[in-house]
């Protein structure tokens, strides 16, 4: 159906439109004519209210679920409220207090953004989301530990302060200085490189015979670099938080939407490659329902904004997910300020 602008309704229809879409917003219910009769500064009768309201469903801009139940937005109608008629609201002074409270320079800024998501998830009762740096982090030191006679622990430090640990099988025999000596051998060797490019050194120095370390050391080398030779870019890179608040945001007919969107959530490479849509958007981005492939049966909506480090190119997004039922007024400025924020804690 066609897309009506704001400037070709009438003001009638205007407030007729806007006191539906907030009230839906607000209730998750259809709005009836009689409901609208009353809202302040209208004074129009219940029957020129159904009149115009016929109107916005034949312009494909509200729909009745049932046909006695009264109307609420399509997607389409959430759009043009959203682009035209929202009248963002700044986020209150205890909203940016409680999420500059998660944005610290102490420790690694996986641990700000993992808590950033929280705080965000919880003050708009939806799912946190944030899209953590595409460039990989410099390492700065690499360790070895001896968990059984055949099992170890291989430890990754990176330059920003992450810490990552994966489990690998030891070499038969190594002994603890072996451990130490490829714990050594690769930090002074490697560290101040990039994962990849460590990788790749490691790969080309061993088919040189080119490592300068014992045998026992080598093969220590050889099986923890293993460890981590997955292409980086199939690392995980978004975090998730707070999906237990779609669930208790929902009603009863939501719960099949719900269920939709959590088992979409489960793809986070799909939820991650929407995300990167919002890179180049000067502000807060917004995904209504269908007009995602990927939220096609859930109906979904995605509020994300892009974060920048000090040299002021976009690393990351962040942003929350929910149903399209979302207050947009309050959670697009609080994505916003979340987004600002980010900035200048990567930028100190």
């Amino acid at each position: 159906m066609p897309n009506t602008p704001i400037t070709e309704m009438t003001t009638r229809a205007q407030d007729i439109f806007r006191v539906v879409v907030e009230s839906y917003l607000d209730s998750g219910a259809p709005v009836g004519s009689r409901t609208i009769s009353k809202a302040p500064g209208l004074e129009l009768s219940p029957a020129s209210i159904r009149n115009v309201m016929q109107d916005l469903e034949e312009l494909g801009l509200l729909a009745a679920p049932h046909t006695s139940a009264g109307r609420m937005p399509t997607e389409l109608g959430l759009r043009l409220f959203v682009d035209g008629m929202m009248q963002a609201a700044a986020p209150t002074q205890q909203e940016r207090d409680a999420i500059e409270s998660q944005i610290t320079e102490k420790g690694p800024v996986e641990d700000a953004l993992r808590a950033t998501t929280s705080i965000l998830s919880g003050l708009s009762s939806c799912a946190g989301l944030v899209l953590v740096p595409k460039r990989e982090p410099r390492l700065k030191q690499f360790s070895f530990v001896k968990l059984s006679e055949g099992q170890g622990l291989a430890i990754l430090v990176s330059q920003d302060g992450a810490v990552e640990n994966r489990v690998l099988d030891l070499p038969p025999g190594v002994s603890d200085s072996a451990l130490v000596e490829a714990g050594n051998y690769l930090t002074a060797r490697y560290g101040g490189m990039t994962l990849s490019q460590a990788l790749s050194t490691v790969d080309r120095e061993i088919s040189a015979g080119e490592l300068a370390i014992d045998k026992a050391s080598e093969d220590l080398v050889k099986a923890g670099m293993v460890t981590w030779s997955r292409d980086p870019a199939d690392r995980p890179v978004l975090i998730v938080r707070g999906q237990a608040n779609l669930l208790e945001e929902s009603n009863l007919q939501d719960l099949d939407r719900v269920r939709r969107l959590l088992d979409e959530l489960e793809g986070k490479q799909e939820i991650a490659r929407l995300l990167d849509n919002a890179r180049d958007a000067e502000a807060a981005k917004i995904f209504i329902g269908a007009e995602n492939k990927l939220f096609s049966l859930s109906g979904s909506s995605v509020i994300a904004a892009p974060y920048k480090d000090s040299d002021g190119q976009v690393v990351g997004v962040v942003g929350v997910i929910g149903p399209t039922r979302l207050n947009y007024a309050r959670v697009v400025p609080m994505v916003d300020f979340t987004a600002q924020s980010l900035s200048r804690l990567l930028t100190k």
